[in-house]
């Protein structure tokens, strides 16, 4: 006869053994296909999408689930991806030539084709978002390739943090781009 501490060892390995098939099988999803899994503690499930843009419109698919009040007849991801495209041409594919003026910036953001079609929405939006913010005066001008974006304040400091920044930092100033990129996947403007 088997010592009752064996028996005992023998039985929780094949408990643990059978809940770890079970927790490894696949989940019934008909619209997707799943690899089985181990458990949790054994393999740690990655935690980014692999894709920035992806990554965003998964955040905000989330946001829309969770929220009962989400008018799903408005929604349009559709639109905030192309928003997402806009927002990686400028800030990958535009040529930027930045110069210090007077108090701050001017940055002549150049492109063509798709590119230029983004920065002629993003640039002159982006301006009227910040005007007026940290004391900051922000105007923009038509190049014949793209546009011209001038950033300057009277204050020293901020004159200071404008040139530091640059065209990019200026651009990725303030939190508004999230709250856009909600109000936009609800459907609640169509601006690109």
């Amino acid at each position: 006869m088997r010592h009752p501490l064996t028996l005992a060892l023998a039985l929780s390995g094949t408990l643990l053994l059978a809940a770890g098939t079970a927790l490894a099988q696949p989940v019934d999803d008909p619209g997707h296909r799943h690899q089985p899994q181990a458990p949790a503690e054994a393999t740690p499930i990655p935690s980014m999408p692999g894709q920035d843009a992806f990554g965003a419109v998964q955040e905000i698919v989330r946001i829309l689930r969770a929220d009962p009040r989400t008018d799903w007849s408005r929604v349009n991801l559709d639109a905030l991806r192309e928003h997402l495209i806009d927002m990686h041409e400028v800030t990958l594919r535009a040529a930027v030539a930045v110069q210090r003026v007077e108090g701050g910036i001017r940055a002549a953001v150049t492109g063509e084709g798709r590119t230029l079609q983004a920065i002629r929405r993003m640039v002159p939006a982006h301006a009227r978002e910040i005007d007026g913010q940290d004391g900051w005066q922000a105007r923009t001008e038509a190049l014949p390739d793209g546009v011209a974006l001038t950033v300057t304040a009277a204050e020293p400091r901020e004159a200071q943090v404008i040139q530091g920044l640059g065209f990019i930092g200026v651009l990725a100033t303030g939190a508004h781009h999230q709250r856009h990129h909600l109000a936009m996947a609800r459907g609640e403007f169509h601006a690109r």
